[in-house]
């Protein structure tokens, strides 16, 4: 007889709820997301803000879909090309890095600057839920979850609190919230990965447990990526053209980093002149191969260029 999975859904959301109170704040970060949208649904009054690059992304067709449904007070701020290539440098300078998620950070920071513009002393994000609830693509391939997930929940960080930090923003994250994690760290891993109308479906659970509370189509919606539904992602291509082919070939002689295209090394040029030389590693720490930094032995990928190591040792 199968498990009556239902009282395990009213714990998940009454503690969710808990959680959200206990993380207030003037605003919140918002995509339209399933993430930011459950955040939103919980909160009290909070202003949401989404950033859209121009005509690209699909985050403002779900941020005014969830803000129409729950009555949101929603601002959505669109950015052309020009401020957010100019935004590039300062999120370097912050992050202290030149990983190529940077079009992802640079979408953070410009909705906080404009949360700060607006007056805003605190904003509420959706940080951790792919991390808890197994909600990016990647992990679905993963044979031994469990313990890559374990192994996550030590080496978690965020981009948006240290931009948080270097703008004057308090950021308030309620799915880490330290009870709440530790209440959805136990939920099994079956239960956050499942089939569902024939397709295999990551944070299942949330999707599940919170049915009613949000439209079908946003509890259902696929994973999108903060710089593909923003838009950002058309950085990547700007960028890249400011290389040449015969820029980069000399980059490649020239530097003992292994970059991994024109745009890799477009930001590393960027981050040499805002931030410096690359950290010689620490004692303890082991060695990037690609930069040649020092990362935490726990660490699945490296702070400063990006590199990503650890995650097939569990695969």
């Amino acid at each position: 007889m199968k498990k009556d999975e239902r009282p395990l859904f009213c714990e998940l959301k009454r503690r969710f709820a808990k959680a959200v109170s206990r993380n207030q704040a003037e605003g919140i970060l918002f995509s339209g997301g399933l993430d930011s949208a459950l955040v939103a649904a919980y909160s009290e009054g909070s202003k949401t803000i989404s950033v859209g690059l121009e005509l690209h992304g699909e985050d403002r067709y779900y941020a005014e879909k969830v803000a129409n449904f729950l009555k949101l007070d929603h601002y959505h701020k669109t950015v052309k090309i020009e401020e957010a290539i100019a935004a590039i440098p300062e999120v370097i300078k912050i992050l202290e890095s030149f990983d190529p998620a940077i079009p992802n950070d640079v979408t953070a920071y410009l909705g906080l600057k404009c949360a700060k513009d607006m007056g805003a002393n605190g904003m509420i994000t959706g940080d951790g839920s792919d991390e808890i609830f197994a909600g990016y693509d990647f992990m679905l391939k993963i044979k031994n979850l469990e313990e890559y997930m374990n192994r996550m929940y030590t080496a978690m960080q965020f981009s948006s609190n240290k931009i948080g930090k270097a703008i004057g923003i308090d950021i308030r994250q309620p799915f880490l919230d330290k009870e709440f994690m530790d209440f959805s760290q136990g939920i099994d891993v079956d239960l956050k990965i499942r089939r569902e109308n024939g397709k295999t479906w990551g944070k299942w659970i949330l999707r599940k447990a919170f049915e009613g509370v949000l439209p079908q189509e946003v509890l259902w919606q696929s994973k999108r990526a903060l710089e593909y539904g923003s838009g950002m992602t058309e950085l990547r291509k700007v960028v890249e053209a400011k290389i040449s082919n015969e820029e980069f070939e000399k980059a490649k002689k020239d530097f003992p980093i292994r970059f991994w295209n024109k745009e890799h090394f477009y930001y590393y040029r960027i981050y040499k002149d805002v931030v410096g030389e690359i950290p010689a590693p620490e004692k303890g720490q082991k060695i990037c191969e690609c930069c040649g930094a020092g990362m935490n032995q726990r660490a699945f990928h490296c702070k400063v260029c990006g590199e990503v190591a650890g995650w097939k040792e569990v695969k």
